[in-house]
């Protein structure tokens, strides 16, 4: 993955105060023309545009789903998708990111998933990489930035998570927050921050690699300094985000780094008292998409499902009930909750090509080495 350009980072600041059909520049090594490739299921994954068709009257078709999501969002979207097709049975398997790929990777001979719902962009592109996903591109295609999808048409984004400064809302004004990354090493922070456990969480995992990346990903002991002064101001690593939010709740510790839209969940929906600064250097933005399994049985079914569930409908509902962001760029501000409208996502400079292939070491080494040790 190409580093953001500013062309992109023009689009990004107008995202959600434009109103319809933003033009999108291009990124660099993006809109490769993809080649139809036999799906083994009866026909191919074509790259042209195809619009929903309903599934014939009296014949029964069948869906199987792979998804990380939770269902919460399944309860949305799913009895909507049978109102309009109610001859598709579906069947969803929930997981995690990577175990869909392993599951997928060890059904390559005999596929039984049609759908990935669900997966961090790492995730999908290796298993692009591997030949596992179906190539397809639908009627959306130009609106999804380049750099949310596969340039093969093998996986779409479907939202962005924003990884943000979190903080409780009762013990911290706007402005005594910090405001960007930097600021969290302050001394004045010592022992207000706590953290999600790193290691098991996607989340963290990246926040951290995002940290050493914007230090100078061929110098990583800068990064790793970074961290180690960030370590010397964290209280506690809690075991999970229900003690994360316990810890918060308490005021135990009242900063934290998570993801922007679990932030307004607990916030909003399940009434904890937080709020959230977008960082004044850009966040990383992480990537959750979608994709056709190669070889799928049930291949129309699952385009059938791609079509609906990217749908500008289906999209800014989510947005409203789910504080999910759209990665289509052609949702009407009319049709956006209110704080998405004249937010800027801005995105860090990241290549996440060199994040995915130096995460595992650089995670290693912090649980070695850093983490626990800031204040020795």
């Amino acid at each position: 993955m190409k580093k953001v350009n500013h062309k992109l980072k023009t689009w990004m600041k107008g995202v959600f105060v434009s109103s319809l059909a933003l033009t999108v520049a291009a990124c660099s090594g993006g809109g490769q023309e993809a080649k139809p490739a036999d799906n083994g299921a009866g026909g191919q994954a074509g790259t042209q545009p195809a619009a929903e068709t309903p599934a014939p009257s009296g014949e029964p078709q069948k869906l199987v789903i792979y998804t990380g999501r939770d269902k919460n969002i399944f309860e949305i979207v799913l009895p909507k998708f049978k109102e309009k097709y109610p001859n598709i049975e579906v069947e969803t398997l929930e997981m995690g990111a990577q175990q869909i790929l392993e599951r997928v990777r060890a059904e390559k001979a005999n596929p039984q998933a049609d759908f990935w719902w669900g997966g961090t962009q790492s995730a999908l592109s290796t298993a692009a990489d591997e030949g596992l996903l179906a190539p397809y591109k639908p009627t959306f295609a130009d609106k999804i930035p380049d750099l949310y999808k596969d340039p093969q048409d093998r996986w779409y984004g479907e939202m962005l998570l924003p990884e943000v400064i979190m903080y409780n809302s009762q013990a911290l004004k706007p402005e005594e927050a910090p405001q960007d990354w930097d600021e969290l090493l302050d001394p004045k922070f010592k022992d207000k921050i706590v953290i999600r456990n790193v290691l098991p969480s996607g989340t963290m995992r990246t926040i951290y690699s995002a940290m050493i990346y914007r230090q100078g990903p061929d110098t990583p002991e800068k990064g790793y300094d970074w961290l180690l002064k960030l370590d010397a101001n964290t209280k506690e690593y809690t075991q999970d985000p229900t003690n994360l939010y316990l810890k918060l709740d308490r005021q135990e510790g009242v900063i934290s780094l998570w993801n922007l839209q679990d932030v307004l969940i607990q916030s909003k929906k399940n009434n904890h008292p937080y709020d959230f600064i977008y960082p004044k250097s850009g966040a990383p933005i992480l990537v959750d998409g979608i994709a056709l399994v190669k070889g799928a049985k049930n291949l129309d079914a699952a385009k059938n499902f791609m079509e609906f569930l990217m749908s500008p409908e289906i999209a800014s509902q989510l947005a409203k009930e789910r504080f999910q962001f759209p990665a289509r760029t052609d949702i009407s501000k009319d049709d956006l909750p209110d704080f998405m409208k004249n937010l800027e996502l801005k995105p860090l400079e990241l290549d996440w090509g060199v994040m995915a292939a130096k995460e595992k070491e650089w995670m290693q080494h912090w649980d070695e080495n850093i983490k626990g040790k800031g204040k020795k």
